[in-house]
């Protein structure tokens, strides 16, 4: 195989784990909350499988479908952005990552006000959306920092643009993430910078900066054997730019799919690595089940634009990295099994994968698919869904 292109649909689970409970996430199922939907149509995603998987057959119309899906359990114990995108990339996170209920602790705040010079607001976990209107007026009035984290393993930093430049805000979070470590290693630093009036609007120049994974992932296995390692999207931040050869910044869904698209365009080999994090960041977190709705609609209306470009030797695969359920009363993300959706010319038609044990499965299937040897985590699937001869001619959806 040529070239993997890989989308994350950023929180898009399809039903709690086995151990939901134990993270408080009973009941929680992503993709049919979003389903209860008026503006639910995922039409092109049905044909390639997506309601034949493990656990979705309410969604089914039909016993054919045109590529090979998979549910996917994750092993790391955790539900954030960070250890779900180690895992796809073939890394289980050996400890979950630390999280701060009740806040981060004086001793780590101190040395950041030292360092930065400013104040601290709040220091309690919020949502994004009410922390700049809770705090906001205060902060521009006396230039302190919004500092809060959330039930995922996060240190976040709001500041208004006009009190805060975004270089400054970025100097601060770089700051934060160096001071976040040992104990206090959370998985991202996040700036989250806002402008307006209130009650405020956050902007898209947010920038993560993230934990570096603990051991080599396939990313690296990739870029060291002279393929491309494109990452579209955050996946540079989530990676911390660790195996990554080109990067493409986006600030919504459609520039993600844009991209794909083009590089489907491009000659290169490797992997094109895709997250679309419009799921999660504008309607998972906010319980907005007809916006998640109408996200996953738009994508799927869009997905026989990608379709009809890939090339013979090409593969596209969808997952997601976690659960956020938009219709239960929390707002963090949810602890659910994730798809796994496979098609391409030389993959096999109607192959139901079961229940597979780790999202570190896609990694090593797609080294494999590659012909690349990485010291990574996960059972390459590529004997059970690949025929060297071609079977699955591609149609315009």
């Amino acid at each position: 195989m040529k070239r993997v292109f890989l989308i994350v649909l950023d929180s898009v689970g399809i039903g709690e784990a086995p151990d939901a409970a134990a993270f408080g996430d009973e009941g929680s199922n992503t993709l049919k909350a979003a389903s209860t939907s008026p503006f639910f149509a995922m039409p092109n995603m049905k044909r390639l499988g997506l309601f034949h998987i493990d656990g979705v057959e309410w969604g089914r119309d039909s016993d054919t479908f045109t590529g090979a899906v998979a549910r996917l359990t994750e092993k790391a114990n955790g539900k954030d952005t960070t250890i779900g995108h180690w895992e796809i990339a073939g890394v289980v996170a050996p400890n979950s990552l630390p999280t701060f209920p009740d806040g981060f602790p004086a001793e780590l705040l101190n040395e950041f006000e030292k360092r930065t010079g400013r104040g601290i607001l709040c220091n309690k976990p919020y949502s994004g959306t009410d922390v700049i209107r809770d705090f906001g007026e205060e902060h521009i009035k006396t230039g302190k920092l919004i500092v809060y984290t959330s039930a995922d393993s996060v240190f976040q930093i709001a500041a208004h643009e006009s009190v805060v430049s975004i270089e400054e805000l970025y100097h601060y979070c770089e700051i934060a993430r160096e001071l976040c470590s040992g104990s206090y290693a959370v998985g991202r630093v996040i700036a989250r910078p806002f402008t307006g009036e209130y009650p405020f609007e956050r902007t898209s120049r947010r920038h993560d900066y993230s934990l570096l994974p603990p051991s080599e992932t396939m990313l690296d296995s990739i870029k060291e054997a002279d393929k491309a390692v494109i990452a579209v999207g955050k996946i540079n931040d989530i990676f911390g730019g660790q195996g990554i050869t080109e990067v493409v910044r986006t600030t919504n869904n459609d520039e993600g799919i844009n991209a794909i698209i083009e590089y489907t365009k491009k000659d290169f080999e490797g992997l094109c690595f895709t997250n679309l994090v419009d799921y999660d960041m504008l309607y998972g977190h906010r319980n907005d089940v007809d916006g998640y709705a109408k996200a996953l609609t738009h994508f799927d209306t869009r997905l026989p634009e990608i379709l009809e470009l890939l090339q013979d030797d090409d593969i596209l695969m969808i997952t997601a990295d976690h659960g956020c359920d938009p219709a239960t009363p929390s707002t963090d993300h949810s602890r659910e099994y994730t798809p796994w959706v496979i098609f391409g010319n030389r993959v096999k038609s109607g192959v139901n994968l079961g229940t597979r044990d780790s999202f570190a499965d896609i990694a090593a299937t797609i080294l494999d698919c590659l012909d690349i040897r990485g010291n990574i985590s996960g059972k390459s699937a590529k004997n059970l869904i690949i025929d060297r001869k071609g079977v699955n001619h591609i149609e315009k959806l």
